[in-house]
């Protein structure tokens, strides 16, 4: 069947063709002759119990410099004119970000939205993984300075991130004698009223940060992701490398514990981070490792993706 798909994104001409997800999302959903717009979500409007976005069509090609093609702006029904919406711009999952999801809220799953846009909304990625307990190494979550204090004494060597940072953005590594927490808990304060993320640092991240994609609940592959020399964010986004790796049985143990829940939520495309024999965050705003994946193993977990989205599809028109 042919859909009608709409993505929300960042500008899809600024991405990188040979690592971004989303522009491989919407290369295969044009391979099998899907319909594609792109829009931001600023565009979104609400009117009389009615979501509208401004929208482009769109041709991709991977020629770097000149891998897509606009049509003329068009002003789309997000309950009529399309069948799908792709939610993929990156975050802050900042206010703007939640309030995105409550728009599109009012159109799925009529309309279906990938991913479930309640279920993000409710599936924080630092937060999500805390429901699975023995997965992930000890963790506090807080913004209080005295409980932040009381876990680096008590654990030592820790890593501070922000609760809703993104792409390696705010992480530090600390000593166990390191006398720089409370400045850096006054900095973070300075900036936002959200809590902080405080875990015990795993020294297996010197091996790489392992990027596994699950795609409706099931392990597809996964790729490591190594920090520079000395560092300890393996992001791509900062200085990581990706790298090959085969999924060991803790993987598939950690996967198989979280896997119903991911379908159970509607979330269809989750990208989960495992450190060692922990998992640390499951991804779900606009997880990226696919381009990877397919170089190293030739699985497309975004053609696995459209298999999912594309039965869904068929059965709500029988």
């Amino acid at each position: 069947m042919t859909l009608k798909v709409a993505i929300q994104m960042d500008p899809i001409e600024a991405v990188d063709i040979a690592g971004d997800t989303s522009f491989l999302m919407a290369e295969t959903a044009q391979a099998r002759g899907h319909q594609l717009w792109v829009y931001d979500f600023r565009t979104l409007a609400l009117e009389e119990g009615r979501l509208y976005c401004r929208a482009r069509p769109i041709t991709v090609r991977r020629e770097v410099g000149n891998h897509v093609d606009f049509g003329d702006w068009v002003k789309l029904d997000l309950a009529e004119d399309v069948d799908v919406i792709l939610m993929r711009q990156d975050p802050p999952f900042d206010m703007a970000y939640v309030t995105a999801t409550y728009l599109l809220e009012t159109v799925h799953p009529r309309t279906l939205v990938v991913n479930d846009p309640a279920q993000v909304r409710s599936a924080p990625e630092k937060l999500l993984v805390t429901a699975f307990p023995g997965l992930q190494p000890p963790t506090l979550i807080s913004a209080d300075p005295v409980a932040l204090n009381a876990f680096h004494e008590q654990h030592g060597e820790v890593v501070l991130k922000p609760l809703h940072g993104n792409g390696g953005s705010g992480v530090v590594k600390l000593r166990a004698d390191d006398p720089n927490l409370d400045a850096l808990i006054e900095i973070h304060a300075v900036g936002s009223r959200d809590p902080l993320v405080i875990q015990k640092f795993i020294p297996a991240v010197s091996k790489g940060d392992k990027r596994i994609l699950l795609i409706d609940g099931e392990p597809v592959g996964a790729i490591n992701r190594v920090p520079a020399a000395g560092a300890v964010r393996s992001n791509l986004h900062v200085g990581g490398t990706a790298m090959p790796v085969e999924l060991t049985p803790r993987d598939l143990e950690i996967c198989a514990a979280i896997g119903p829940t991911l379908r159970e939520r509607g979330l269809i495309f989750v990208g989960i981070d495992v450190i060692g024999d922990y998992l640390t965050e499951i991804n779900v705003t606009s997880p990226t490792g696919a381009q990877q994946l397919k170089t190293f193993t030739g699985v497309d977990a975004t053609a696995l993706m459209w298999d999912v989205i594309e039965k869904k599809c068929a059965a709500q028109v029988a």
